[in-house]
């Protein structure tokens, strides 16, 4: 994707490994800063094995009020939760907990405002900042991904609560074209947004074959690339596209 040759990125060869259905508004931020941008699909978002029928039976029993909270720690379930509920809405006391800014901020376009956003976009913060279940206990939805780190759930479960997990989407290996991979290889900087965008990016590029500078998300993503001996120059801060884009002006800014 061509770039203009004015702003602060000018020059700059941008590696983004989202899902392409994903990757829209991180393309645009890093064109308006004159970055030249590759679209590099390393994962897409698939739905889960049974159609979305767990999900959907957990969506009516939501609407019948067997929940107390809705978690979603994740962008991608939010629209697949909506599309469950099919206009149906859970009774008026149930309470929604977003994982990070951008879980809640796509919870806020499907009309929704999350009740509980911890600090920090990781799960590990949205289990401590999630109140303990009350005496006579009580039960949460957690629609999630098909394979997530066991820290919600039983986090939750520490605290009182019954736990029900509903999948609502896979997330599946991508297929990049050769043009986008060969450009890839040749690229300045490479953006790294979850631990499945490492894990295939390393499988179709090699671990030494990243480009050179390398930005992630945050935490967890870091610790994937340091599984593979790649340690990110920057980490965003906060863990969403906001810090994504203030840390890789900050990494090239850099003279070293």
């Amino acid at each position: 994707m061509a770039a203009s040759d004015v702003g602060p990125l000018a020059g700059r060869t941008v590696v983004v490994t989202r899902a392409r259905a994903q990757a829209s508004d991180l393309v645009a931020r890093l064109s308006a800063l004159a970055a030249d941008v590759i679209e590099l699909p390393v994962i897409a978002i698939a739905d889960p094995d049974d159609g979305g029928a767990a999900l959907t039976a957990a969506a009516d029993r939501a609407v019948a009020g067997a929940y107390q909270w809705i978690v979603v720690t994740s962008a991608n379930a939010v629209p697949r939760l909506i599309d469950a509920l099919a206009g149906r809405h859970p009774p008026e006391g149930t309470r929604w907990a977003a994982v990070g800014t951008a879980t809640a901020r796509t919870l806020a376009s499907a009309g929704i405002t999350a009740d509980l956003v911890p600090n920090e976009a990781v799960s590990e913060a949205l289990v401590d900042a999630f109140p303990q279940a009350g005496p006579e206990g009580g039960s949460v939805l957690f629609a999630r991904a098909e394979d997530v780190r066991p820290i919600v759930a039983p986090g939750l479960a520490a605290k009182g609560w019954i736990v029900d997990e509903a999948i609502a989407y896979r997330t599946v290996a991508g297929d990049p074209d050769a043009e986008a991979l060969d450009a890839a290889r040749s690229a300045d900087v490479i953006v790294m947004t979850s631990s499945s965008t490492v894990h295939r990016s390393v499988e179709l590029l090699g671990a030494a074959g990243l480009p050179p500078i390398i930005v992630s998300i945050g935490p967890i993503t870091s610790a994937a690339l340091g599984a593979v001996g790649r340690t990110p120059d920057v980490e965003a801060e906060p863990h969403n596209l906001d810090g994504v884009v203030a840390a890789l002006l900050d990494v090239m800014a850099d003279p070293s």
